[in-house]
């Protein structure tokens, strides 16, 4: 590289020289010539006269102070300062851009045949020279010319003003949001769509225009993001006392896309992943991700766009609390259970892994050099986490009060992380000093517990210690304040009350020392504790608990996360133990008892299909990977199968029974019909595993009439390695290659092909009439299903896998660095893998770190994992 990327600091935040109160922005637009002419209101706030103005990629073409061209300016690196200014002035900037060249999809670019944009986290200074900061929030009026027949529809923020037509076959529309935002919440569209309409109804009367805009001939599978935007306007009223505050709300799908969707002010971008859907082409896990996302960027509309973030430091302020919100909004609408194990898995998987990497961090960063790497899931994810924790501690009616407080205090301001805890904390009376530590500090928390009971006094005491290993970002750690929820349980399943000083006492104890001991009176025989119940804290539990233990809580716990969690514990006790059996040459057994544990969750009477689903969900193999120091790939993958088999050899009659028992005629989304798919399809899973498997895989895939059960027979057909795999992916490709969005189930299937070929399937897959490197959803279901779904062939001791992810990532660093920021994760994790495996990945990542053209984005991860 020419020269080292220079780091930004948290702590070296200084407050914005001058405040945009207002910016009036013309867009003519043309597909690679678009004129953006800026018009900003500024004041002067600091003594120094010097604008500064962030911008890349630019034409400018001219500057006006007051009406006037103004002389006293110059074009530095990274952007525009400009000197001798009066203390209040109005500013017009004139730039010429290219949004067909636009590859890195940040900033204004084509989608198809659509303009839009991407601005958040710094894209908006890639469109005009502005202060592109979050702490910068103006009133924003946009007017946005185009060909009339072209681009009929023409959007912005806020509400449509004014509208006209123009000479040549141009119009015009008039755009303002009268609330003030910063610049990454701009957006703009134009093109030619399908719009589905309806209305919502605010709780204090006000009429709200919906408006989803969709490629031609998708109007079709609109209708369930629809249903879910006004399910998430409702909610947020009912939950959070929360309105809509503009006449209309917009949502626009869009293919090319970097991110799942943006909450940009009343004019929503999507990713179309997380908008279209039907039957035909959408799976029950895309109808639930969608309601999921749609809720998302709406709740953003008070968590993220009222109330902004200070700096980018503070993104968790945004995201780690709209991510709570949406999870509980799902939880609401469906099962809490399976949405909180499905939250806790991408926890005690990816997450954790990420704090045991070089990219390790805390959820409000110290350092960055890439803005767009802040994206991560400790900062969303983990984020939540710290979100829920306080939920936990104050309870729901006081966290409310904190919320409502949060809105008296920083609407329409841009706040930190501490505004946000200090609210909850004034509101409350709880004392947050000691848990702030949990913005701060990065790492997960290892928290052991040992038991002792004295029959003699009838106490029974836990001791709780906790650490946090050093991560390469800090060495230094300290005692967190870990809200450690338990129950006790009786031999018969009664619960036991807890009671220490002759009081009752919460289920919550307040773990907030390295060691801490916690004796309960009154316990009149040995008990079995549940412990960390609904994962009450995103930390790494070890209790040495027996088979008999865990297999009562399957059967006894109150909590169904606790049966679950006990049934996680149970097999993970025993993939270790046979993953040290298998590197000694010895074979995979489970014992009866296990498999018996299993057999009462498939037929228990009381339990959801969807629950017992996810009872008999295997951890996955990157949480596996993540339990050790030295992962042993190969031993981790045969053990998980050789598991797989052995229960569903034993299990066949009781996954056969189930399987036929709930086939359902008529496809519909409510939860209850979701959740017997669901447990169907696992039943699938481990039966194709059979001696019936390739003939009843077959038949599902035949009489599918609809794409869960499609994607479920090919899926079960993928890991099986059935002999019917090849016809039922060609069959599906002849069907669906016209759509890109459809054919992404199938290149995510060739991904994580697990047969000794799959580095070829994945490059014939490459040159499919449906895949294209510049599409970010292309790239991430056929390459980012290799590099973090296959870790057998990804991790192949011949490198090959390794040295694709390499040529992939030099050749997406030019053309897209952010998708190539996310896809490079996997690589960053060497050190965990034996000597061979590393030297192969250092040398990938060496080359890379060599090119002299490397993207930020890039650079930052390279060279911190190097330095690991």
């Amino acid at each position: 590289m020419a020269h080292a990327p220079q780091a930004k600091y948290r702590n070296d935040y200084q407050s914005p020289s001058h405040e945009i109160t207002d910016l009036d922005l013309t867009f003519d637009l043309h597909d690679t010539e678009t004129l953006v002419t800026a018009v900003s209101q500024v004041k002067q706030l600091q003594e120094s006269a010097t604008l500064f103005l962030d911008g890349e990629n630019l034409n400018l073409k001219g500057v006006e102070v007051n009406g006037e061209q103004w002389s006293h300016y110059q074009q530095v690196d990274g952007g525009l300062e400009l000197t001798e200014l009066p203390k209040q002035f109005e500013l017009t900037i004139t730039t010429l851009i290219n949004p067909e060249a636009n590859t890195a999809l940040e900033g204004l670019y084509k989608s198809g045949g659509a303009f839009c944009t991407q601005c958040e986290a710094e894209g908006f200074r890639r469109i005009t020279y502005y202060m592109d900061r979050p702490d910068v929030l103006a009133r924003y009026t946009t007017k946005v010319i185009a060909d009339k027949e072209q681009f009929p529809f023409l959007l912005s923020n806020g509400n449509r003003i004014a509208e006209g037509d123009l000479s040549g076959g141009r119009h015009w529309v008039q755009w303002q949001d009268p609330h003030p935002k910063p610049a990454y919440l701009f957006a703009l569209v134009a093109g030619d769509f399908d719009v589905l309409r309806d209305q919502y109804v605010t709780q204090s009367g006000r009429n709200v225009a919906l408006e989803i805009f969709v490629d031609k001939g998708n109007l079709d599978r609109a209708h369930h993001a629809m249903t879910s935007l006004i399910n998430s306007m409702k909610w947020d009223e009912t939950r959070f006392n929360l309105e809509y505050d503009l006449d209309i709300y917009m949502i626009v799908a869009v293919d090319f896309f970097n991110m799942g969707a943006m909450e940009n002010k009343g004019l929503n971008i999507f990713n179309s992943k997380f908008v279209l859907a039907n039957e035909k082409t959408a799976t029950d896990t895309d109808y639930l991700g969608i309601e999921a996302v749609i809720g998302h960027e709406y709740f953003h509309n008070w968590t993220g766009n009222r109330v902004t973030c200070r700096d980018w430091f503070q993104l968790s302020l945004k995201e780690g609390l709209t991510v709570f919100r949406d999870q509980e909004f799902s939880s609401d609408l469906g099962s809490r259970a399976v949405n909180r194990i499905g939250n806790v898995r991408i926890i005690r998987g990816p997450q954790f892994a990420e704090d045991a990497s070089p990219m390790s961090h805390p959820i409000r960063p110290e350092k960055v050099i890439e803005m767009n790497n802040f994206y991560t899931l400790t900062v969303y994810e983990k984020g939540s986490e710290v979100i829920r924790m306080m939920h936990t501690l104050l309870g729901e009616v006081a966290f409310q009060k904190g919320m409502a407080l949060y809105f008296e205090r920083h609407d329409g301001t841009a706040a930190t992380c501490e505004d946000f805890v200090e609210a909850m904390e004034d509101a409350s009376g709880v004392d947050l000093k000691q848990f702030r530590l949990w913005y701060s500090q990065s790492g997960t928390p290892t928290v052991t517990v040992t038991s002792e009971y004295d029959a003699s006094s009838l106490t029974y005491a836990l001791t709780i210690e906790q650490k946090t290993e050093t991560t390469q970002d800090q060495s230094e750690k300290y005692a967190l304040h870990i809200p450690f929820d338990i129950e006790l349980y009786s031999s018969n399943g009664d619960v036991i009350e807890l009671r220490c000083n002759n009081q009752k006492i919460s289920n919550v104890l307040n773990v907030t020392q390295d060691k801490q001991t916690f004796v309960f009176e009154n316990v009149a025989e040995q008990p079995v504790p549940s412990l960390l119940r609904e994962f009450s804290a995103p930390v790494k539990l070890e209790y040495a608990y027996s088979d008999n233990e865990l297999i009562f809580l399957m059967v006894h716990a109150r909590n169904e996360f606790a049966r679950w969690d006990a049934g996680q514990m149970l097999l993970a006790k025993y993939i270790q133990s046979n993953v040290e059996a298998v590197r000694h040459g010895q074979s995979v057994t489970l014992p009866d008892s296990v498999v018996d544990a299993f057999r009462g969750v498939l037929l228990s009477e009381e339990l959801e299909p969807a629950f017992i689903a996810e009872m008999m969900s295997l951890p996955s193999h990157n949480e596996v990977s993540g339990w050790y120091k030295c992962v042993d790939v190969d031993a981790i993958a045969l053990v998980l199968k050789a598991i797989k088999l052995t229960l569903a050899t034993e299990l066949e009659d009781e996954f056969s029974a189930i399987y036929h028992s709930l086939e359902q005629g008529e496809y519909s989304v409510d939860h209850a019909a979701i959740g017997k798919r669901s447990l169907r399809n696992m039943a699938l899973q481990y039966l194709a595993m059979t001696e019936k498997g390739n003939e009843l895989v077959q038949l599902q895939y035949q009489k599918a009439n609809n794409m869960t059960d499609t994607i479920a027979a090919m899926s079960a057909a993928n890991s099986a390695q059935l002999a019917c795999r090849e016809d039922l992916l060609k069959d599906y490709s002849s069907q669906w290659k016209h759509d890109g969005l459809v054919m992404d189930k199938w290149f995510a299937i060739q991904g994580s092909n697990p047969g000794e070929n799959a580095l070829e399937v994945i490059r014939e897959s490459m040159a499919h009439e449906a895949f294209s490197l510049k599409n970010p959803n292309r790239t991430r279901s056929l390459i980012g299903s290799f590099l973090n779904m296959n870790p057998v062939n990804f991790h192949a001791k011949s490198g090959e896998g390794y040295r694709f992810a390499g040529e992939i990532l030099r050749e997406m660093n030019s053309s897209n660095p952010q998708v190539a920021s996310r896809l490079i994760d996997p690589l960053l994790k060497f050190r965990k893998y034996d000597e061979e495996r590393q030297a192969l990945i250092i040398a990938e990542l060496e080359s890379l770190k060599a090119m002299d053209n490397l993207a930020n984005d890039l650079f930052e991860k390279v060279t911190k994992a190097l330095e690991s």
